[in-house]
């Protein structure tokens, strides 16, 4: 799929131009070796998916579900949303061609984007296909598109070996992935500089982010969405002339032809953590699964926990980019998303927002939850277990995690006790304040 900016969902998964020099947004520290794609613990191409996607298609293929068609713009994308549990709040819109549909994407006629924790979305006005990523609990990111034209059966199409090349690289960790990027696009959405940008996560300054973007919302901040460089003089300047706080696109575009009118501030930081933290969970699945084949488990366990730490600081927020002042979404996405749940017996989510001093009230990713994660082999699970358990009962106090407060950790820790099932046993039995080493992990 492709989608140069996100993309789940790429836009998600949905990334496509060359991508040789794209750059990540902090130095790299962390070397991901390429992984072979049919080594015989992975063997990406081979095996039958088994995600949202690769679902839906048996169900229309038995005769136990249909997508309707609207004849007009719209096409199989409601139905489509409905049926893979997407809401139409997430949608955010991307202008610059980085989509191999890229001709037909600008500042006019942007791509529109939409996500859940699952799956990803791409629709471009009078494109040929619409886009989707969607994600296997083993082998990660599935790529595939749909003709958008009116078929008897429609049959979506997996094309991972044409998103491969812009989706497999150092940004994505080098396994089929997810990027988020922010570009310089000009004033007809193409890029200034061909294959470059700047891979966004949540860790990113936002300052920074959302280059080829329409962002709706409001934030103290300075950002780079809603602009373009305008000036051929000029061509790395944005014009960024009234780009903030933007609460409606109506006038930028003709927005009747688009589900909602809006680009939501909140659902794009919300995909930019997502889309690292499934790449690194794809990540630690395949290189434990390559040790555990290849016999070499014991040898390749330092850096495998090494992994397990970048994993486990990602999903703790403890590298977050500050959001200043804070920032207020326009569409419902902010309601809709923590309504999804699961709560605790006091009323608490992960899906909380905080929205002021950093995106969520309680620092843990709600990715652990996700099918992706309990997809992981056990052995790389308890190792995450075991180091989200030491930071949060204060066993690790590190540096790194000082941002951390004592109630943060204590409502987290309180908050998986009550909504994890899977949770080890050591987990659900210590007496408060007991620390990981006085209990019983599965190693």
């Amino acid at each position: 799929m492709t989608s140069r900016p996100i993309v789940l969902l790429g836009a998600v998964g949905l990334l496509t131009v060359s991508a040789a020099m794209w750059v990540l947004a902090d130095s790299v520290d962390f070397a991901f070796p390429y992984i072979q794609l049919d080594h015989p613990a992975i063997q990406y191409d081979a095996q039958m998916a088994d995600d949202p996607i690769a679902r839906l298609q048996r169900q229309i293929d038995k005769g136990e579900t249909k997508l309707e068609y609207e004849p007009n713009r719209l096409g199989y994308l409601p139905s489509l949303l409905k049926h893979l549990g997407l809401d139409v709040d997430s949608q955010m819109l991307v202008f610059s061609k980085t989509s191999f549909q890229g001709p037909k994407i600008s500042p006019l006629s942007p791509r529109a984007l939409y996500f859940n924790d699952h799956v990803a979305v791409g629709s471009v006005q009078h494109g040929e296909v619409i886009e989707l990523t969607s994600i296997d609990p083993k082998l990660g990111v599935i790529f595939y598109t749909l003709d958008v034209a009116k078929s008897e059966k429609p049959s979506f199409t997996r094309s991972d070996s044409a998103c491969i090349s812009c989706h497999l690289l150092p940004g994505t960790l080098n396994v089929p992935g997810l990027l988020t990027t922010s570009v310089i696009p000009s004033r007809d959405g193409s890029l200034r500089f061909p294959g470059q940008g700047l891979i966004v996560d949540g860790r990113t300054p936002v300052d920074q982010r959302w280059g080829g973007w329409y962002v709706t919302g409001t934030s103290e901040f300075q950002h780079h969405g809603n602009a373009v460089a305008s000036n051929p003089d000029q061509p790395s300047v944005l014009d960024l002339r009234g780009n903030r706080n933007l609460v409606s696109l109506t006038g930028r575009f003709d927005t009747s032809a688009y589900l909602t009118s809006t680009s939501d501030i909140v659902a794009l930081m919300v995909l930019e953590h997502q889309t690292r933290m499934t790449n690194l969970i794809t990540r630690l699945g395949w290189e434990t699964r390559v040790a555990l084949k290849d016999g070499k488990l014991e040898e390749s366990r330092p850096r495998l926990e090494a992994l397990v730490d970048q994993m486990t600081t990602y999903m703790l927020f403890a590298d977050e980019a500050s959001i200043g002042q804070g920032i207020v979404g326009v569409s419902t996405f902010t309601e809709s998303f923590p309504k999804r749940g699961p709560r605790d017996r006091q009323g608490r989510s992960l899906r909380d927002f905080d929205l002021h001093k950093r995106l969520f009230r309680y620092p843990l990713s709600y990715m652990i939850y996700s099918e992706a994660f309990d997809g992981m082999p056990g052995i790389a699970k308890d190792w995450v277990y075991q180091r989200l358990y030491d930071v949060l009962t204060g066993k690790d106090s590190s540096q790194k995690f000082m941002r951390l407060s004592a109630e943060d950790r204590a409502a987290v820790l309180d908050i998986l006790r009550d909504t994890k099932s899977s949770l080890p046993r050591y987990w659900k039995t210590a007496p408060a304040g007991k620390t990981a080493s006085e209990s019983t992990c599965c190693n």
